[in-house]
């Protein structure tokens, strides 16, 4: 049977712990991973914009001396022309061993997942999932912090509709002692759902507020997220809404000096310029990871053993 990655949940805490294990062998060991997909094809299909995701998704495969087949621009594609996921996702499937996907609306990836032949990667499905950023994330924690349990974590932005949020909070929630500080406009606040079925049915401590200075001094994890415009139905409430929280130095000034301060990017003014010279600036990290994860996981899917 295919197997899929469509939401992270679908990990057991053992596989990730695998998967973070390869992604560092792979960062010690390149050479021994560099062959390992030959005449192997990725396929990247991707109906939102996308810099990161796609582009180390196709590093991960050629890193892997495999090959890749890019559908950047859903416009260009026949899906322009009315052509269903299932359609397009059987048509690909034709031509490729393993599919990364980006869609705008909840769910196409699981949909893609039951019509398709190979496996198929979820790469963000509107508001709701991103399982390889969260891969990313989790490494990243790793190497910073070096575990997984006893990590009091800030989430500040955009709650609401921040997938990689959502996604993190649901990998993080199967760890011992983790705690949450939810930091968001009332307006942007994390879904119920998510909070109900994942944060309390774990009977995990949590806080929500909107005072980010306030809980500074205690995070061990500081996960900044911009205010994306692309989510708001109302320009209004986006122009309203998208400077909520700006991290600056000076609000650093009772911070933790390990704190890790992450962000999935692309940012826009959420995380000053100035913080980028910081130590505990972690994100351009978190993309570099981003790639050694991909490569973990495309193995795993493919059933190719290092």
């Amino acid at each position: 049977m295919v197997r899929s990655l469509i939401d992270i949940a679908t990990l057991s805490v053992d596989e990730i712990s695998a998967l973070t294990n390869c992604a560092e062998d792979i960062i010690s060991n390149p050479a021994k991973y560099a062959h390992l997909c030959n005449g192997k094809k990725l396929a990247t299909m991707f109906f939102e914009p996308s810099t990161r995701t796609r582009l180390s998704f196709e590093a991960a495969m050629y890193e892997h001396g495999g090959s890749v087949l890019t559908m950047a621009d859903s416009a260009s594609s026949s899906a322009a022309k009315g052509e269903s996921v299932a359609d397009t996702v059987r048509t690909v499937s034709c031509y490729a061993d393993i599919i990364a996907m980006r869609h705008p609306k909840e769910g196409a990836p699981l949909v893609a997942s039951m019509n398709a032949d190979v496996p198929i990667i979820n790469s963000g499905d509107g508001g709701h999932n991103h399982p390889t950023q969260t891969l990313a994330d989790l490494l990243t924690i790793k190497r910073e912090k070096g575990r997984f349990d006893s990590l009091t974590i800030g989430f500040c932005g955009d709650l609401k509709f921040g997938r990689t949020v959502h996604s993190l909070i649901t990998a993080m929630a199967r760890y011992e002692n983790v705690k949450f500080v939810l930091i968001s406009p009332v307006e942007l606040k994390l879904p119920g759902y998510i909070r109900k079925d994942v944060i309390v049915k774990n009977n995990l401590e949590y806080v929500q507020t909107t005072d980010l200075e306030a809980v500074m001094p205690e995070l061990d994890i500081l996960y900044m997220t911009r205010v994306q415009r692309e989510r708001f139905f109302n320009e209004e409430d986006y122009l309203r809404l998208k400077d909520s929280y700006i991290l600056t130095p000076e609000k650093l000034r009772d911070a933790k000096p390990d704190l890790c301060i992450m962000h999935p990017l692309p940012r826009v003014n959420e995380i000053s310029v100035a913080i980028d010279s910081d130590p505990r600036a972690c994100y351009f990290k978190q993309v570099l990871n981003g790639k050694y994860m991909r490569m973990a996981l495309i193995l795993m899917l493919l059933g190719i053993k290092p």
